[in-house]
């Protein structure tokens, strides 16, 4: 008798909690309720105050690359990889030469001397003529190479699969890594969530590298020591936000950051102190969902976005005040 009250007691509630979520359902229209007044509005971030864009774009030209990956500007051309090639390519678009691989390539580096060529987890070395000198495979399975920079003949490779910086000489023995990590409180190392991991020599040679995680921008020395840092975390557009930002970075001619960002997609300048100063492209400029563009300066101090969606080189020179 007692099993037959609590079986009856269940059904009744089960027919209560129905009833009220069928009621709830139909006479509260969830459609037509009023919007999460707490949501982020991507739609506002977006939207950018046309005092703050100090840049415009000046002219593009497309490409012959169906997932171009990495850009390179070294006396006057373009070093363009992507697909299975790379494509060195003059300031009016023309077309100098192309050199084919095995593999996708993920980013270039060109030196005085050499071009560096990062593969997932290998680098190659060629001569200005691009003849292949010499072939780096020490790397790791799970090594995702995303930049490459050089300095007084130790080649730095961000490893964004191990999340570390490895060292080597021009003649590819390991010099060490750099991990990100210093005494103190410091400890946090870099935290890469996704494979954005960019590093880059100033006019000083200075290494700067992207902590993204940390939303970060950190100098470190040759021997791996942080020496300094900044960081910039805001929805609004003097910071940075999401997962993981900024994706790519590089240096104008007065070490000022040009710095571009995956999700909510734009480019953006700041001071050699991290002070924000203002954008170079807004996310209008871009295909909704785009790929965070690549970038290269030059000693004038013009920007160059490798557009991974429109298959151009967009370059931005500033406003005339």
């Amino acid at each position: 008798m007692k099993n037959k009250g609590i079986t009856l007691f269940l059904i009744i509630l089960a027919v209560i909690i129905v009833t009220s979520v069928t009621f709830d359902y139909y006479f509260s229209k969830p459609d037509e309720l009023p919007e999460n007044p707490y949501a982020l509005n991507i739609n506002l971030l977006e939207k950018i105050d046309n005092s703050k864009i100090l840049y415009t774009e000046s002219r593009n030209f497309g490409l012959n690359f169906t997932e171009p990956s990495g850009i390179c500007f070294s006396e006057g051309q373009f070093f363009i990889v992507g697909d299975q090639k790379m494509q060195i390519i003059d300031t009016f678009g023309k077309l100098k030469g192309e050199f084919k691989f095995d593999q996708k390539p993920t980013c270039v580096y060109v030196s005085t001397q050499n071009i560096f060529v990062g593969f997932r987890k290998s680098v190659s070395v060629l001569n200005r003529e691009g003849l292949k000198m010499n072939e780096w495979n020490s790397f790791s399975d799970s090594s995702v190479i995303t930049s490459l920079a050089e300095k007084s003949g130790i080649l730095f490779v961000a490893d964004a699969g191990k999340r570390i910086i490895r060292k080597f000489s021009l003649a590819g023995n390991p010099l060490g890594v750099i991990e990100g990590k210093t005494g103190n409180d410091q400890i946090h190392g870099f935290i890469i969530p996704s494979p954005y991991f960019d590093i880059a020599f100033n006019e000083d040679g200075e290494l700067w590298v992207v902590n993204p995680g940390k939303h970060a921008l950190e100098n470190y020395t040759v021997s791996g020591d942080l020496r300094t840092w900044w960081k910039a975390t805001s929805v609004r557009i003097e910071g940075f936000s999401g997962c993981c930002n900024p994706a790519h970075f590089a240096f104008l001619p007065d070490g000022s950051f040009v710095t571009s960002e995956k999700g909510t997609v734009r480019i953006k300048v700041y001071k050699p102190s991290g002070e924000f100063l203002g954008v170079v492209a807004a996310p209008s400029r871009f295909k909704e969902n785009s790929a965070a563009p690549d970038l290269a300066t030059d000693n004038e101090g013009n920007i160059y976005a490798l557009d991974m969606d429109k298959k151009m080189i967009r370059q931005f020179v500033k406003k005339e005040k």
